[in-house]
């Protein structure tokens, strides 16, 4: 069974269709890489995906299920164009939150983990509006990793990052495939994406235009798909 599949979506904005047929997979442990111009749809994928929107038509699933499903948004781990976090709060209070909204039995011991596994353990007992905007990524990373969640789903995720968060977002997801997690990200940060990436698709229009292994000839030119298939 596939961690993520996307069987014929199609997804309206009025008569306007952001995705037209889609039809995508991705096995456990793999990082699929959604590629694509601004407004091919990679954003509003990712979130039916997330399932914070429904399919016009089509079907997805998640784990096997629904991703509207309460047990498998549990399983689910997001980072989105917002940070997502509550700037009144200090940091382990934001995560102990989190945590205990996700239902873990340890909400303390779990947000203080990711506190330092982030780098975030002597910023602990700060107010996150006074964090530097690095710090708040760094925070937004630990929520999305914080419920050991099985599939990431990151819309753009090394887009404003500093370069320590950068680092700390390449190890945690490293780490997260060796442990058989699933990743769909989408960016246009091609280099960073295709390190990571075991597969590839080029979304142009709202349409799958090429899906596949990433291949060498994509590392060593990240425009390499852009070029053989075009945007017509």
């Amino acid at each position: 069974m596939n961690a993520v599949a996307v069987d014929g979506v199609w997804k309206f904005y009025g008569d306007y269709p952001a995705l037209r047929d889609v039809k995508l997979e991705a096995a456990a442990g793999t990082c699929l890489a959604l590629i694509g111009r601004n407004g091919a749809g990679k954003t509003t994928l990712l979130r039916i995906l997330g399932g914070f929107s429904r399919p016009g038509r089509g079907s997805v699933r998640i784990c096997g299920a629904a991703p509207r499903d309460t047990a498998t948004r549990r399983r689910i781990g997001f980072i989105g164009h917002g940070i997502s976090v509550y700037d009144e709060l200090s940091a382990i209070e934001n995560l102990t939150l989190f945590a205990r909204l996700y239902g873990l039995r340890e909400p303390r011991k779990a947000a203080t983990e990711w506190l330092e596994r982030t780098g975030l353990d002597r910023v602990a007992g700060g107010l996150v509006r006074e964090f530097s905007r690095g710090m708040r990524q760094r925070l937004a990373v630990a929520r999305a990793f914080l419920h050991d969640p099985s599939v990431l789903l990151l819309d753009e995720p090394f887009t404003a990052l500093d370069d320590r968060a950068i680092a700390v977002l390449q190890r945690l997801l490293r780490e997260g495939l060796a442990e058989g997690k699933t990743i769909v990200m989408s960016t246009h940060q091609l280099r960073e994406a295709l390190e990571l990436a075991t597969d590839v698709a080029l979304l142009n229009r709202g349409k799958v235009a090429f899906s596949g292994p990433r291949t060498p000839e994509m590392v060593a030119d990240p425009g390499f798909l852009y070029a053989r298939y075009g945007e017509g």
